[in-house]
């Protein structure tokens, strides 16, 4: 299968936690977004959950006519050398025009997302992919992301699930974890991996490990 280079990168405390208003308060910061910049992925990744808090609009998308488009396409809105690459299984999320935005959004939903809302996508100039019946086909969305689009390296910075959802479908290359000296410790945070069904450990190779002057590390581990 043709597929971008895919790297998970994240930032956490020592404890594994990620909780964005967390991280933010630990020394590593400047950190993680300089290792993200020398990743060299220039799409990016995240979740429905981690785009409705820090991306979206506020409002939800509903729909007056619910059939699903039910079968798979896509269509490239905004030609782009890098994308803001968002999951939306459903499609719910709304969005800005982004007929001006350099870095524009891309939308990877299910065959159960509504005709109407991908229209709204294409009033707003957003490329989107559908594939999959009722969840999305991770693997054939970045085979189209790939073939289609032109991407070569992808950046996954969402959250827990969203993460676990690649390494799941094993389209993981590259692990690179950035770790902020401070330990969050309360229970029922995400993890930088929710999700996983199996009591096997996924094995990793490691690559390299960097410290910086205001004690976080970084670790980058290859996927065996």
């Amino acid at each position: 299968m043709n597929k971008p280079y895919i790297i998970c990168h994240m930032m956490s405390s020592i404890d594994g936690r990620i909780d964005c208003a967390m991280t933010a308060q630990l020394a590593g910061n400047d950190a993680y977004y300089a290792s993200l910049d020398a990743l060299d992925a220039p799409s990016r990744t995240s979740g429905r959950v981690t785009a409705e808090t820090e991306l979206s609009n506020d409002e939800k998308f509903v729909a007056k006519n619910n059939e699903p488009l039910g079968h798979e396409d896509f269509a490239i809105n905004k030609q782009a050398n890098s994308y803001n690459i968002i999951t939306d299984t459903k499609g719910t999320l709304m969005w800005n025009d982004d007929s001006d935005n350099d870095f524009p959004h891309l939308v990877l939903t299910s065959q159960q997302a509504s005709k109407e809302y991908l229209s709204y996508l294409d009033e707003k100039h957003i490329s989107w992919i559908a594939t999959g019946e009722k969840h999305i086909d991770l693997s054939r969305a970045m085979e189209i992301l790939a073939d289609k689009f032109g991407v070569e390296r992808v950046a996954v910075v969402g959250g827990g699930h969203i993460n676990g959802g690649f390494v799941k479908a094993k389209l993981i290359d590259e692990i690179s974890l950035v770790i902020g000296p401070g330990v969050d410790g309360r229970s029922g945070q995400p993890a930088v991996f929710d999700g996983l069904d199996s009591d096997q450990p996924v094995a990793l190779k490691l690559k390299s490990v960097k410290s910086f002057e205001d004690g976080a590390v970084w670790l980058r581990y290859l996927v065996k």
